[in-house]
């Protein structure tokens, strides 16, 4: 089928305000309509999003559907002022895009919406909205709780990722709108954006608990808000995975999950791989619910989730062996916990060992082969051999199994803890011990110990007083093969991935028991019956790649100051994509970007982060270029931000901005 491409159009709003959008619709749509899929999310749709777009868009179109993809207010070529994440205006901005599509003459009346990441989010809360028009939505990689599983906090501990978005937020947010588009009040506009920029990462900082502020746009207060079916998608490498299995269970609305071996790209261009036919089998789920075809998606089992098997524990991983897994309902009856006890021994096994404490005082730097909160199929990023690691950790063990052991699901540790300071950290990794001695990671969790009853109400910790401790780890889907070993390792810190508490800690602990969501092998026919077509994909954008830029990764160990230093060096492309110019739109795009954080092993204060930035974009005759600068340290009661922006014009500077701020730690 052809298609016909719109590359800017406005979408009016009631407020006057205009959103701009591409549009994508099959050359018949103006006599017969079809159906409409709606993206909706920040990073503009001229030349941010623009090679991920053509080649997905166009493939829906070429199935019979509109695809129109908009720039939220504020960025892109888009009226008004972007002042944050998921805020009620962007909601209520959707609700009328949705409503303006459905009355088009090219358009049934019919409409899904479908997003990665901010798009994921935005679905699941535009859902929450009920409009009449949005009749079933497709959530990748999002989640239902902005404070617990979100770039920010993880386990009530902050994440450094914290300031790496909100670093790229502001340079994002800083591009210009295309002159040619939005016309002689291009450079105004531009100016009024940057003069008008938050401190992304300070706004976020200064939420340290799960607030109302976080509670807004977590559709988790409130499931049944949700009452169009929805298609879950979520990947073992990515960072927002928790979310499909939550989703599954405290639905009512027809749903069904997927989760791949991937990080955090659609799945038709999944890495690691296997990569699958994501967009055949969207078509699938759009043609059941907004065309009313018996496609036999909803005959297909509730969760489709791939169970991995070892795989080499290198920074760089292109596809993961395993085979998929079917559970035709979740929570799964074919899942029950496989108990194994912490020893004294050191020992992981079905035998109680006794009630003696250990103890544990990780270095600070202990973390360095976790890899990357978020996996983006970049080289580097993959938690590497967790041996680093352990040597500065508690240690637990099984003998080499005998039988192979499949999980699918969150595992949780239990245990009896005690700590020596007031606030303090826990990290719990799950491993594969391969024969040969190389450690894979599995599954981790970082944890807050002050949130240990919940993260509305952190309370200081009592230093020696014992305390009943869960950690539930993150969902994951892995076989331990016959003579692999299970290991649980036990820390306390995880840097460079969470800021540290700000005294180091002694960590005491007794009866430990790991529960394991083991799964039986009665599903070893639907299994088998999993097949997904190979990745298909839509006319791709034209474009010239001019440098494949380079990514470097490394950590160093300074001898003589004890000085830890763990470093990503990004030039030219900062998820891999080097620099490029768009052939259509004639612009060249680069963006690079380093993280430089250095920390003692004795003294948790002396973190600190720097991170600095530029993105180019233009052509010859008009080229801009953001540069960035953002740095984070902390003493025992604050956190300290600075952060500077500058703007240019064909290398002349246009405009600056300088944030400084000074925000209380807050248990943490």
């Amino acid at each position: 089928m052809s298609v016909h491409i719109e590359n800017h159009i406005w979408i009016p709003l009631s407020d006057g305000c205009r959103l701009a959008a591409r549009l994508w619709l099959p050359e018949d749509a103006g006599r017969t309509p079809v159906p409409a899929i709606l993206e909706y999310i920040p990073y503009r749709k001229s030349d941010g999003t623009r090679v991920r777009d053509e080649p997905m868009h166009g493939y829906f179109a070429q199935q019979g559907y509109a695809c129109v993809r908009v720039d939220m207010r504020g960025s892109g070529e888009s009226d008004g002022h972007l002042a944050d994440e998921y805020l009620k205006q962007e909601q209520d901005d959707a609700l009328e895009v949705i409503a303006w599509i459905a009355e088009q003459d090219w358009c049934t009346g019919a409409v899904g919406m479908m997003g990665k990441s901010w798009g994921g989010f935005n679905c699941l809360q535009v859902a929450a909205r009920r409009p009449p028009a949005l009749k079933a939505i497709l959530t990748v990689y999002s989640t239902d709780n902005r404070y617990t599983d979100d770039i920010h906090y993880m386990g009530g501990c902050l994440l450094n990722d914290n300031l790496w978005w909100g670093s790229i937020m502001l340079a994002f947010q800083a591009r210009p709108p295309y002159p040619e588009i939005v016309g002689p009040d291009w450079r105004a506009q531009w100016l009024e954006r940057i003069a008008a920029l938050p401190f992304f990462p300070a706004q976020w900082l200064a939420h340290q608990r799960y607030d109302s502020y976080w509670k807004h746009g977590s559709v988790c207060e409130n499931y049944a808000d949700i009452a169009c079916p929805v298609l879950a998608v979520g990947g073992w490498v990515d960072s927002y995975t928790n979310a499909v299995p939550r989703l599954l269970e405290h639905l009512t609305a027809p749903r069904r999950g997927i989760i791949g071996p991937w990080g955090h790209v659609y799945p038709h261009d999944g890495a690691p791989g296997p990569a699958i036919g994501f967009l055949q089998e969207a078509v699938r789920w759009w043609d059941h619910w907004l065309k009313g075809k018996d496609t036999r998606i909803m005959a297909e089992p509730m969760l489709r989730a791939y169970i991995t098997d070892f795989y080499a524990p290198d920074g760089t991983c292109a596809a993961i062996p395993g085979r998929w897994a079917a559970e035709t309902a979740w929570p799964s009856a074919e899942i029950a916990p496989l108990t194994l006890h912490l020893r004294a021994d050191h020992e992981l096994g079905p035998a109680d060992g006794g009630d003696a404490a250990m103890r544990i005082r990780s270095p600070q730097s202990h973390g360095r082969a976790g890899g990357e909160w978020m996996g983006t199929g970049c080289v580097g990023e993959m938690p590497t051999d967790q041996r680093l690691d352990d040597g500065g950790a508690l240690v637990f063990e099984t003998a080499a199994l005998e039988q192979s052991c499949d999980i699918l699901g969150a595992p949780r540790l239990k245990l009896r803890a005690a700590v020596d300071v007031p606030v303090a950290q826990a990290v719990v990794t799950l491993s594969d011990v391969a024969p040969d001695g190389r450690v894979t990671r599995v599954s981790y969790q970082v944890t807050n110990l002050t949130h240990r009853n919940g993260h509305e109400t952190p309370e200081p910790l009592v230093p020696g007083e014992w305390f009943d401790l869960t950690i539930v780890l993150n969902d994951c889907g892995h076989r331990f093969a016959p003579g692999h070993r299970v290991r649980i390792a036990i820390g306390t810190a995880y840097w460079p991935m969470i800021w540290p508490a700000p005294h180091a800690a002694t960590l005491s602990l007794r009866d430990g028991r790991l529960l394991l969501p083991r799964r039986s092998g009665a599903m070893a026919e639907q299994d088998a019956a999993i097949a997904f077509p190979p990745p298909a994909h839509g006319p791709p954008t034209p474009m010239t790649v001019l440098n494949p830029g380079r990514i470097a990764r490394y950590s160093q160990q300074d001898c003589v100051t004890g000085t830890m230093r763990y470093v990503t060096d990004a030039q030219g492309g900062v998820f891999g994509e080097g620099i490029y110019r768009l052939d259509g739109i004639d612009s060249i795009v680069s963006h690079s970007l380093k993280r430089d954080l250095t920390i003692r092993d004795d003294d948790p204060l002396s973190a600190r982060y720097v991170l600095t930035q530029s993105y180019e974009t233009g052509r010859e005759g008009w080229m801009t270029k953001i540069v960035t600068r953002t740095e984070m340290t902390s003493d025992a009661t604050h956190f300290h931000l600075i952060g500077q922006l500058e703007a240019f014009e064909n290398g002349r500077p246009v405009a600056r901005r300088d944030w400084s701020e000074r925000i209380a730690r807050d248990l943490m």
